[in-house]
């Protein structure tokens, strides 16, 4: 399958979060303030982390005692919250081996249950958070109302407790002004269009994520469907528009694209926010067939994300192994990206 035509160029990553909370602990905001806090905390903790063992090598992050940098480096990944980092009195995160599940313990909610995926498998994903929240429900009770579903600190968060979110890369929907008149639609059907850090961020590097704003009143079979179709229908959108944008665009495209990959070949410096413009356009000049590789597009598109995940400041930090000031950052994040763009042997065509 082309590039072109393929969901792989468009779907970045899935992941599905469960919100749940135990019957017989206060809920995190009101234990930050009681006088056995760190006890009860404690018990929790401990709970959680011995179930996750049983299924799987997990690894216990107590927030009480994680560094500055640790906690910028799993933030970075998404593996925690600023919120769980701000309740670290109380907090902790135990993440898998691979980081594709991380459990927030003492966020908002007692537990916040992800799983992560590169790819689309809405379902797969909901199995794998469904089947944690089963292994533990069945040891400790969570809180739970007949009438509005599993009880949570922040009400939108009701019912089924889940949210479903898909990335999406979307350059041709973004700089053609069509999500600005897609993403009221979905809002309307119960759906939130975010950029790619979540709530309140921008669309850096043509990002968003798509995902469900309703939980109470839906089951979860309702919301995963809801979700599925929203990003099936902004691909065929995406897709359409990128042959819009190719049809129309000729040589400006062309070069504009072009110039992304002469800079990340020759820059000696590079601030953040030009980086992701430079790679979304070289993205997208693989996704249009103007930029090809030794390896499918999909793959090169996969590895410049991944990229990009490297050059967030706590990760350069690490890779660099030394503290670096603001043109030092900019100067070796150019040389990071000028390795990896010659590593993956592009050309223009």
């Amino acid at each position: 399958m082309d590039v072109l035509e393929s969901y792989e160029s468009v779907v970045a990553s899935t992941r599905t979060r469960l919100a749940r909370n135990f019957a017989d602990y206060p809920f995190p905001n009101i234990l930050l303030r009681d006088a056995h806090a760190e006890e009860q905390a404690g018990e929790i903790v401990s709970i959680v982390s011995a179930e996750l063992k049983r299924m799987d090598a997990f690894r216990l992050y107590e927030m009480s005692n994680v560094s500055e940098e640790t906690a910028a480096l799993l933030q970075e990944k998404n593996l925690i919250s600023r919120d769980l980092i701000a309740n670290s009195p109380i907090s902790a995160a135990i993440i898998s081996e691979d980081e594709s599940i991380s459990v927030m313990v003492n966020e908002e909610d007692h537990l916040r249950v992800q799983y992560f995926m590169k790819g689309l498998d809405l379902n797969k994903a909901f199995e794998r958070v469904s089947g944690i929240d089963d292994i533990i429900s069945d040891t400790i009770p969570f809180a739970y109302d007949s009438e509005y579903g599993y009880l949570t600190a922040c009400p939108t968060n009701l019912g089924t407790g889940l949210r479903a979110s898909v990335m999406l890369f979307l350059p041709a929907l973004s700089r053609r002004g069509v999500m600005k008149k897609t993403a009221p639609a979905l809002s309307r059907g119960g759906l939130t269009v975010r950029g790619a850090a979540g709530e309140g961020s921008g669309t850096e590097g043509d990002f968003f994520q798509v995902s469900n704003e309703m939980t109470l009143g839906l089951s979860e079979e309702d919301i995963l469907y809801r979700v599925q179709r929203a990003v099936e229908t902004l691909t065929e959108l995406e897709i359409r528009e990128r042959m819009c944008m190719k049809a129309e665009g000729g040589i400006s495209l062309f070069d504009e694209i072009g110039r992304s990959y002469g800079i990340l070949l020759g820059c000696k410096k590079i601030t953040a926010q030009e980086l992701a413009l430079r790679v979304a356009d070289i993205k997208l000049g693989l996704a249009l067939g103007y930029i090809e590789g030794e390896r499918d597009g999909e793959k090169l598109i996969g590895e410049l994300d991944d990229f990009m995940v490297r050059m967030r400041p706590a990760n350069l930090k690490r890779l660099s192994g030394i503290k670096l000031d603001g043109e030092e950052r900019d100067a070796y994040r150019a040389k990071e990206a000028a390795e990896a763009v010659k590593a993956m042997n592009l050309y223009l065509w």
